[in-house]
């Protein structure tokens, strides 16, 4: 597997990056089948691993802390995400200093490790100066807790500002962002990737799949598939909504051309998103071993140029397919939050 640089900091990741939340009480359960996955990923040449607190409440970061005990944590480049509610407090939850220097700590001792070397700010949040937040995890790394910050799915007006106040305050900065792209997602090539390549982010895309729409189960002559993302977001494959019908129109065509091309649309799919120059790695997140099986070739496929032109023929450059489905809704920047 060939190694990137994870942005600016000179640490060598793998185009994939193995996304842990599927691990745990929101996808798979069993823990011993979980560590397998995790050992199957690092034995085929992941060296990078991605979760947070908020999956399954903590029991995602504790079954990953397992799967590193004895002796491979020190080859793999481990990050987590904080923001997300942890407790019924309500200061159990955000960007602000008291929360994070309270929850890095909650997340060592589930990961079992003394060292974060990607430290994440999940989500945006208003009404915590960004300052603060980078002040606080400014000390987590001077204390040698945590090797690196980075964002998550972070607007590039709040991109550019973090940037700006690390350089006007003497802050670490976030040396990442964590922006939802795909190829029926690919609104984020307007503005969040150019900004992250005007300062030297790396980019670690979420739902490279979509959230299973590019699985390959999504086709237009079959019957459509029931999940558990469909339960808790049902806006985004309600068939009777045009935007989605717009996606099983895009997915559908996109299969065809993965099919011509002798590749999986899974394939295609995630070798498209780490095929651009501006990503570091994809995050997958396997269930199964069977869904980690069906991803890991994508890592050593190079797409032609001319298999790139038919994918902006199906889905045009900087184009969500589905107008209102940008992976998340950032609630500050919505109209009403404008206008009142």
């Amino acid at each position: 597997m060939e190694y990137r640089t994870l942005g600016t900091t000179g640490t060598k990741v793998s185009p994939l990056c193995l996304g842990a939340m599927m691990f745990g009480a929101w996808g798979n359960t069993d823990h011993e089948d979980s560590i397998r996955i995790i050992h199957r990923a690092l034995d085929a040449g992941i060296n990078f691993i991605d979760t947070a607190d908020v999956y399954s409440r903590g029991e995602s970061e504790e079954i990953v802390g397992k799967a590193l005990a004895g002796g491979r944590r020190d080859n793999v480049v481990l990050a987590t995400k904080v923001h997300g509610t942890m407790g019924d407090d309500p200061n159990e939850f955000g960007n602000s200093r008291r929360w994070i220097i309270k929850e890095v700590e909650n997340s060592l001792r589930r990961l079992g490790t003394d060292w974060i070397d990607l430290y994440q700010i999940h989500r945006p949040e208003l009404d915590t100066d960004i300052d603060e937040t980078l002040g606080a995890l400014t000390d987590l790394v001077r204390a040698g807790k945590v090797r690196y910050i980075g964002s998550s799915t972070f607007p590039p007006s709040q991109i550019v500002e973090a940037q700006w106040a690390a350089e006007r305050r003497g802050r670490e900065r976030f040396v990442t962002e964590q922006p939802p792209y795909s190829l029926l997602i690919r609104g984020v090539e307007n503005d969040v990737l150019p900004t992250c390549q005007r300062y030297g982010m790396g980019v670690i895309p979420w739902s490279p799949l979509a959230g299973g729409w590019l699985s390959g189960r999504y086709r237009k002559e079959g019957e459509l598939p029931e999940s558990r993302r469909a339960q808790m977001l049902p806006s985004r494959y309600d068939m009777s909504l045009p935007g989605n019908q717009h996606k099983l129109d895009a997915a559908d065509a996109l299969a065809a051309l993965a099919d011509e091309a002798g590749m999986t649309l899974i394939e295609l799919a995630l070798a498209f998103v780490i095929r651009h120059p501006v990503i570091t790695a994809a995050i997958i997140g396997p269930r199964t071993m069977e869904h980690l099986e069906s991803q890991l070739p994508a890592a050593d496929l190079e797409l032609s140029d001319q298999i790139l032109d038919r994918i902006d023929e199906i889905v045009p450059p900087g184009v969500n397919v589905n107008p209102s489905d940008t992976g998340w809704e950032n609630p500050y920047l919505q109209a009403a939050a404008r206008r009142r």
